[in-house]
């Protein structure tokens, strides 16, 4: 757990830096870079881990020991080629072409640098980006690409620079700075600008290379990158060198070389000291001069770098001469002789394997185009055999066409002809079909009608038992009456007179019970008006529920089954033909009961049948839901339960119509019909209507 702590802690580093900080070029603290060596000690295995960061140590070692930074480089390119993580290869490739124009291996950094622009090229590279961010903090994998190639075009100017092509060193910088701009990258802005005011100084241009360095400072404070500030410190130093500003000079070559120690830039030094010896130079201070020169020579005997030395020599030997010291200008001379020397004809065999690369690089370029302009060729030899033969095959198929047109035409006519006789045959099928439909439709409204007016008869039945049974009752009393008012038992005659007109209140009850029942079946059966009235959904809810119960107990009196209401009494009257709304509840809960009846039969230990009706009103909706415990409908065939003549009973049970009406009557309300169903467990069909 400790471990996978400190991983995600280092993936993570990038959130953990300033926030206007690029994590493309990497800073570290020398207690982060404590953590990243004893990391990579327990990466072996993980190769995309390794891989991360052997490219910070590779970062963090580039200014301070190059042959470090040349070994993590190397590893995170074997890495990033084994992983096929190409946007982290062209990286690999940059900061080792970058290293090697360093240590004067032209030939090896050009050849990674254009393989690199390979990579950048093509827009391929924006998939499959490990770890994104590191290229582009808002994951943009365009930005992340541009970003490498912004810094690639950077890059390559250097060894430009160095092989002394300014013309390609300044057209490289304009291409990455264009770049850098566009994605408004302002890391690479400042890179590029420093280096672009390098270019113009070396040209002896400092007004052009004060406009560029001022750019640079600008965007190393926006972007928060500072491991360069002292390289540009140094520039602005030179630029007022060469104005004879030398108070401004000197204080911004002081500022350089703390800033160069305090971000560890320790290569740049030697150049920082060189600058204050051309200083002390022009202030004709030949102590200072003296020292810093030695401490020029040292630094770049140091880490190598013979160019820089050969410099300080032929600045030792003007200095020398112009002091006088004849024996010190000869030896500084021989010195820079013997010295420049070596290094021309290293830098000769260099720069002619360098230029070596960049021609095989064209000859490469140039057979890519003779093969392509070859393979071109014979795709347009092809081409025009194939057009001949399109155009003979063509001449062949038009005479046969034209000889068997007459045939073809003799055939179009029967098949025609046979074509009208089948339209006719399906037309009448289609009749049949609709006239089928018709009478089907009539069987299940019949089928619901008969459901209803059973649950009728059978409320109605209820009434008229009590009316005939307190009708007898009434008449026994009276003769009960009239025996004791014959006795002359006045009291007793008033007590049974009193019974009677309480069996008379319940006889007229019942009466006006019955009453009201038959008129609601009249008015059921009453063509509906088709328009919309204000009606209580709970009552018509409940009242069918009644009806449909009663309807199956008079078919079936073994059933029985557990009726649940629960109805949102905040609904009030919603505007609905009730007639059209009441045979869908009818019908759902026709089924319901069908539901738990087969599910009773089946004799399971313990169920209980139910059917529940629950109204809640939600914002400007009404939903109706009702619940049964059944066993459900199976997740196969949930999807056509509405279909019309889809029916889940067996064959005479049902006609498969009734979901389907239900369903088009609740749509032309304006409303949803819904199932929710689990195997075993029950259905609910649940009614949303809008509330006008």
């Amino acid at each position: 757990m400790k471990q996978f702590k400190k991983i995600l802690f280092f993936l993570l580093i990038p959130v953990f830096v300033k926030a206007q900080q690029d994590p493309f070029v990497e800073m570290w603290s020398n207690k982060q870079i404590d953590s990243l060596r004893e990391e990579w000690k327990h990466t072996a295995g993980n190769d995309t881990m390794r891989m991360r960061i052997a490219r910070s140590l590779g970062w963090y070692y580039q200014e301070m020991n190059r042959d470090s930074s040349i070994y993590f480089q190397s590893i995170q390119l074997e890495l990033a080629r084994k992983l096929k993580l190409k946007l982290w290869e062209a990286d690999a490739l940059d900061q080792g072409g970058w290293l090697f124009a360093q240590l004067k291996n032209y030939p090896l950094s050009l050849q990674y640098f254009l393989d690199g622009f390979e990579i950048l090229q093509n827009k391929d590279s924006e998939k499959n980006i490990w770890l994104i961010t590191l290229f582009s903090k808002d994951k943009d994998p365009g930005k992340a690409r541009l970003t490498s190639l912004a810094s690639i075009y950077n890059d390559i100017a250097v060894l430009y620079a160095a092989t002394g092509n300014k013309e390609k060193e300044l057209y490289n910088l304009m291409q990455g700075l264009k770049i850098a701009q566009g994605i408004n990258n302002y890391t690479m802005i400042a890179l590029i600008t420093l280096n672009t005011a390098g270019a113009y100084l070396r040209m002896d241009k400092p007004d052009s290379a004060l406009m560029y360095i001022r750019i640079s400072k600008d965007h190393m404070i926006k972007s928060g990158y500072k491991t360069y500030e002292g390289e540009a410190l140094n520039t602005l130093g030179d630029i007022f060198t060469k104005k004879k500003d030398y108070n401004q000079a000197k204080q911004y070559y002081d500022q350089s070389i703390s800033t160069n120690k305090r971000n560890h830039v320790e290569t740049s030094l030697p150049n920082n000291y060189l600058s204050m010896a051309n200083l002390f130079f022009g202030l004709g201070k030949a102590d200072s001069v003296a020292y810093y020169a030695r401490e020029a020579i040292n630094g770049f005997k140091k880490f190598g770098n013979y160019t820089g030395l050969s410099n300080v020599y032929s600045f030792m030997y003007t200095f020398q001469k112009k002091e006088g010291n004849a024996d010190s200008a000869y030896y500084f001379l021989q010195l820079y002789s013997v010295l420049n020397d070596s290094i021309n004809k290293a830098e000769k065999g260099k720069i002619d394997a360098y230029q070596n690369v960049g021609f095989n690089k064209q000859i490469e370029m140039q057979e890519r185009e003779k093969k392509q302009i070859q393979k071109e060729n014979s795709i347009r030899t092809y081409a025009l055999l194939s057009g001949i033969a399109v155009f003979m095959l063509t001449a062949f198929l038009l005479y046969r066409n034209n000889r068997n047109r007459k045939k073809a035409n003799q055939l179009l006519q029967k098949q025609k002809e046979e074509i009208e006789i089948q339209k006719r045959n399906v037309e009448i099928t289609l009749a049949d079909l609709k006239s089928t439909q018709a009478q089907l439709i009539q069987s299940e409204k019949m089928a619901s009608l008969g459901e209803l007016t059973a649950g009728i008869a059978h409320e109605i039945q209820n009434p008229l038992n009590f009316v005939n049974n307190f009708s007898e009752l009434s008449s026994e009393l009276i003769e009960e009456m009239n025996v004791e008012l014959i006795k002359g038992d006045i009291e007793e005659a008033k007590t049974i007179s009193a019974n009677i007109k309480q069996n008379l209140e319940k006889i007229n009850h019942h009466g006006k019970r019955a009453d009201a029942i038959v008129k609601g079946m009249l008015q059921h059966s009453q063509k509906g008006s088709g328009q919309k009235e204000p009606t209580n959904i709970n009552a018509l809810a409940d009242e069918y529920l009644r009806m449909a119960y009663h309807g199956l107990k008079a078919k079936d009196k073994s059933f029985n089954a557990t009726l649940k209401t629960d109805f949102d009494e905040s609904i009030g009257n919603i505007n609905i033909i009730p007639q059209d709304i009441g045979r869908v509840l009818l019908n759902l809960y026709n089924n319901a009961f069908y539901a738990v009846n087969e599910r009773s039969r089946k004799g399971e230990h313990g169920y209980v049948p139910s059917v529940a009706v629950r109204t809640v009103k939600e914002g400007n909706k009404v939903r109706i839901a009702v619940n049964d415990n059944g066993s459900g409908i199976p997740e196969s065939i949930k999807e056509k339960i509405f279909q019309p003549f889809f029916t889940t009973k067996p064959t005479g049970q049902g006609t498969g119509l009734g979901l389907s009406l239900s369903y088009d009557i609740v749509k032309a309300h304006g409303g949803e019909l819904k199932l929710e169903t689990k195997e075993g467990e029950g259905s609910e069909f649940i009614i949303a209507l809008h509330v006008n």
